[in-house]
């Protein structure tokens, strides 16, 4: 048996030791840290200097793992393991959630409806010849997109789509569409008509309600009838031919408003001042549904006055990121932050569709106007797709959700920052040279 030993200075065993902790120290962190196991081909490691996750949190020296197109872990300085392909960003680019614009007829034919027309969807509208305009979204940024209904009145329901799906054509607009409907469009204002179209919508619900109650009874009656027979035989054969109870099918118009009670869409109130708002609230009565608010931002806005009671509804509210004045006056009013300040949910849309290249811009000189900046991007991101009912698939850089994310050359809200890349369920959806 071969017996080896080594004569070791002080100097160079005091060294072995250090280097033997340095060691252990590393085992010990790579342990504690998220395990990302190398799969060749089904992962991506993104680094990044600066990562904004859209849900409050600004990373620096980020790294993003991501899975067949989902993302498995986001954190500050972590280990990637040998044989996970990196996507190493330049140090003066940012990471941001992809977009979520939830108020938008980009791609969309105009023309709509000025009457009740709660049963009318937007899903409807959709065909491969759509697509083709509204993939064009992506671009700017934007990865999800709420699609509503045109015309006045209550014209429909909103739809929730994807605009970079990926797969095949023919499997297209099953993969585009999200969600098929999402909340229930009203146009509200100081007239008695959104009023009444929207008591309507509710007054229709009701008479179904009354009509399946006098048909349960008449219904619960027959059986009772039939269970009184004493000849088992007869018995049998009257309650088969009675069978199971058939709940009457509601009106097209009565479902919308009875998914609307049942809180499996919501409603989103279109407003333009403040007298409008108390209006909604005069014609939504005692009902009890989840409802949102559009306000287009103008001059003669005034929606200040209840700034407040909105922000106790809990209710969100979609605005365009611009400065205003204040009506029959030369004061300036940000009127985006004086809502979040006062505690509303804000939601931020582009100006108009065809100025959606400039959202981030506009944005930027809100911030620089005194909006929060994470206030900002939740507002075009998170809390938008929490408005189409989402929040859990996209809207946040955060582990389990849709890799939807956009490469940015800066600061998102600087002037001269642009778009580099936007990726869309992990693929490269725009600037794939760039990269």
């Amino acid at each position: 048996m071969l017996s080896l030993t080594l004569s070791l200075t002080p100097r160079t065993r005091s060294y072995c030791e250090w280097v033997g902790r340095l060691m252990m120290l590393t085992m010990l962190l790579m342990a504690a840290a998220p395990t990302m196991a190398a799969h060749p081909g089904d992962l991506l490691a993104i680094r990044a200097r600066h990562l904004m996750t859209g849900s409050g949190e600004t990373l620096e020296h980020a790294v993003l793992l991501l899975e067949d197109g989902k993302i498995v872990i986001v954190g500050e300085d972590l280990p990637i393991e040998r044989g996970i392909p990196v996507l190493e960003l330049d140090e003066d680019q940012w990471v941001v959630p992809g977009l979520v614009n939830c108020y938008t007829r980009y791609g969309m034919r105009a023309s709509g409806y000025s009457d009740l027309r709660p049963n009318m969807k937007a899903v409807d509208e959709l065909s491969l010849s759509r697509w083709s305009s509204i993939s064009g979204m992506v671009r700017f940024g934007v990865t999800t997109a709420g699609i509503y209904p045109a015309g006045r009145g209550i014209p429909g329901q909103a739809t929730v789509v994807c605009t970079s799906p990926g797969g095949s054509t023919s499997e297209l607009l099953s993969e585009l569409v999200m969600r098929e409907t999402a909340y229930l469009k009203a146009i509200v204002g100081n007239t008695s008509t959104g009023k009444r179209y929207l008591r309507d919508g509710f007054n229709e619900a009701d008479k179904w309600l009354e009509k399946e109650a006098k048909n349960r009874e008449k219904y619960d009656k027959d059986k009772e009838k039939i269970e009184k027979e004493k000849d088992k035989d007869k018995k049998k054969e009257k309650l088969a031919e009675l069978g199971e109870y058939k709940p009457l099918p509601p009106s097209a118009k009565g479902q919308a408003f009875l998914d609307l009670r049942a809180n499996k869409i919501s409603l989103l109130a279109s407003i333009n001042k403040s007298a409008d708002y108390l209006h909604f609230l005069d014609a939504l009565g005692e009902e009890e549904v989840d409802w949102d608010l559009r306000l287009p931002l103008s001059s003669e806005c005034d929606i200040y006055h209840v700034k407040d009671k909105i922000a106790e509804s809990g209710a969100r509210i979609i605005v365009e990121p611009m400065i205003t004045l204040q009506r029959a006056t030369l004061r300036q009013r940000n009127l985006p932050a004086e809502l979040q300040r006062a505690g509303a949910k804000l939601v931020l849309v582009p100006r108009r569709d065809s100025a959606m290249d400039d959202w981030f811009r506009d944005v930027g000189v809100m911030v620089g106007a005194g909006l929060d900046r994470d206030v900002a991007l939740r507002a075009m991101t998170l809390e938008p797709a929490d408005l189409l009912g989402v929040a859990d698939q996209v809207g946040s850089l955060e582990a389990g959700k849709e890799a939807n994310l956009i490469v940015l050359s800066g600061d998102p809200f600087e002037a001269n920052t642009k778009i580099v890349a936007v990726m869309a369920r992990g693929r490269i959806a725009y600037g794939e040279d760039e990269l």
